[in-house]
């Protein structure tokens, strides 16, 4: 622990952990790094001013909640409440039969929105102040469903990965539908309560529906905890929370993305500092990594919001401190 502590304070102070705010590692469940700073921070938009903070604290996780959505969508399916990912996309929501009758939009499967490869036209290169994001769009649209399955069809799905938001929103309402629970209940009620995570915020938008893309705000340390979960193949505690084959079959690479690292279903396939690291990841410079081969979870949180070079503090952490 030592080492890493002195690692820690060698990064901080070269200036190359810009904007951190927390790193929590844990391997083969013993916390082995724990460090709090202090910076603004925002939930989402909102500035909270300088917080300093600490083991309770909440953070904004960003889009490190797509792969918590990711998790829901698999205990939901060990249940039999949501379809399976080859299951036809439109199906799932009969209130748009004018896009089922598509024949483009027909093709579009569960596994599509899983992957991020629906095909159709999405931007989220764009600032999350702006409404010209597609994300921020579609929290403004009077419909968020029919908003996302009516963007122009770009190509064939399956193809290509690109990144967006709007597929985690169609996974969060068929676990909602599939469910009978609102997101954020069924959240609660089947992944933190079990793993001891009592405090918990789940920002929705302006028709009250919580975020599957971007709102959950959680306390490292428990960030850390549904990295051992991944970790453990879905079990906790002596209990099985997620279902194991789930959890492989979430990890495996399937696409890459716009800079080379693969693609499962909303997690994050990469190689860091020569480990296959399994990852969710936020803007900011929020990460969950789940390095296997060292039965190790890191949960970062930064206060890098909508900077281009976000990613280095997070990398920074894995490669000069925590796996050097």
């Amino acid at each position: 622990m030592s080492q890493l502590r002195d690692r820690l304070g060698e990064a901080l102070d070269a200036g190359q952990l810009d904007g951190l705010h927390a790193v929590v590692a844990v391997r083969g469940g013993r916390t082995v790094l724990e460090h709090y700073g202090e910076g603004e921070d925002f939930a989402w938009e909102r500035s909270l001013g300088v917080v300093r903070f600490g083991p309770d604290t909440l953070h904004d996780v960003r889009s490190v909640t797509k792969s918590v959505t990711a998790l829901l969508y698999g205990i939901a399916l060990g249940d039999g409440r949501v379809p399976g990912p080859l299951a036809p996309l439109l199906q799932q929501f009969p209130q748009y039969p004018d896009l089922a009758a598509d024949a483009d939009r027909a093709r579009l499967t569960v596994e599509h929105a899983l992957t991020m490869s629906l095909g159709l036209e999405w931007r989220e290169d764009i600032p999350y102040d702006s409404p010209a994001n597609a994300e921020i769009a579609m929290e403004l649209a009077p419909d968020r469903y029919r908003y996302v399955l009516e963007r122009p069809v770009v190509e064939a799905p399956g193809i290509r990965w690109g990144y967006c938001g709007g597929a985690s929103a169609l996974l969060g309402q068929l676990i909602a539908d599939g469910t009978g629970k609102p997101l954020a209940e069924y959240g609660q009620a089947a992944l933190f309560d079990p793993l001891g995570i009592e405090h918990v915020e789940w920002m929705a938008g302006t028709d009250g529906v919580a975020s599957a893309a971007s709102g959950l705000r959680l306390a490292p340390r428990d960030l850390a905890r549904i990295g051992e979960l991944v970790l453990a193949e879905g079990e906790w505690d002596g209990r099985r929370v997620v279902p194991a084959d789930w959890i492989r079959t979430m990890v495996q690479p399937r696409l890459k993305t716009d800079w080379g690292a693969g693609y499962g279903y909303h997690w994050y396939l990469e190689t860091i500092a020569g480990r296959r690291v399994v990852m969710a990841a936020g803007n900011g410079g929020q990460r969950l990594a789940v390095v296997p081969d060292l039965d190790l979870a890191v949960a970062i949180t930064a206060g890098n919001y909508d900077d281009a070079e976000q990613w280095r503090t997070p990398i920074a952490v894995l490669e000069k401190v925590v796996l050097a």
